[in-house]
């Protein structure tokens, strides 16, 4: 699988793949979330990558992302909340 939004392949860690099941996210939803979720960037390499979904109930759902030579989602997260900056 490949971000058209990136220009990179996308590779699930484990522990992505472990959350997505327990949360119910399926791989439809994540490649959605990669292509067109709200980006924010912590630093050059790594972000979240969130979106809302009317059909679920349980707020925003979130990838944690890294950019390298693929884009590596570490986690996915559902019931996400910005935290607010000062």
């Amino acid at each position: 699988m490949n971000s058209a939004r990136f220009q990179l392949p996308i590779q699930i860690t484990r522990h992505a793949k472990e959350r997505m099941v327990e949360r119910g996210i399926s791989d439809v939803v994540l490649f959605d979330l990669i292509e067109t979720g709200t980006a924010k960037h912590k630093d050059e390499t790594r972000l979240w990558l969130f979106k809302r979904y009317p059909e679920r109930d349980d707020n925003l759902i979130c990838a944690a992302a890294i950019l390298e030579d693929s884009i590596v989602i570490k986690t996915v997260m559902h019931h996400f909340q910005l935290e607010e900056t000062p």
